[in-house]
């Protein structure tokens, strides 16, 4: 098996990371291969390569896109002021689960935040998707709050 590289993303990038996504049946994001979303994509691309506060990754095998998660980093005045580190868009590409892509780039964010001083890392999950929590819980996640979302559009 050869390395795995986990790099922050580039604008080249971005047609493997629309794939990862539209290819994710329970994702329910409507993400799409189609032409007339790249716009959106590529604008939500530049506003993250923007922020100093997220951070876009990809995980790299033989030069093809395996694996992708967003960093974003927070200060809340619980915890003492603390910071935290939220995982978002964690996906590894259907053909390459099981190959410990996914604790790779969970590992990649747990020593990002401890480098940065982060208290927590948090993350969450589609309340549909068991093996991915039991994953997270290998790992030493624990299932400890109840997250709730509200769709505006």
């Amino acid at each position: 098996m050869t390395s795995l590289t986990i790099r922050e993303a580039r604008e080249a990038d971005l047609p493997a990371l629309i794939a990862l996504f539209a290819d994710d049946p329970l994702g329910g994001h409507g993400d799409t291969l189609d032409a007339e979303a790249f716009p959106a994509y590529l604008e939500a691309f530049r506003t993250i390569a923007a922020s100093s506060d997220q951070t876009l990754y990809v995980a790299e095998r033989n030069g093809e896109v395996v694996g992708t998660f967003e960093t974003m980093f927070t200060t809340s005045l619980t915890g003492r002021g603390g910071s935290a580190m939220i995982i978002e868009a964690v996906q590894t590409r259907d053909d390459m689960r099981g190959q410990g892509i996914g604790a790779a780039m969970i590992d990649h964010c747990i020593a990002d935040a401890k480098r940065r001083g982060a208290r927590v890392v948090q993350l969450t999950s589609n309340a549909t998707r068991k093996d991915a929590h039991r994953f997270y819980e290998r790992l030493g996640f624990k299932p400890s709050h109840l997250g709730f979302k509200m769709a505006l559009k």
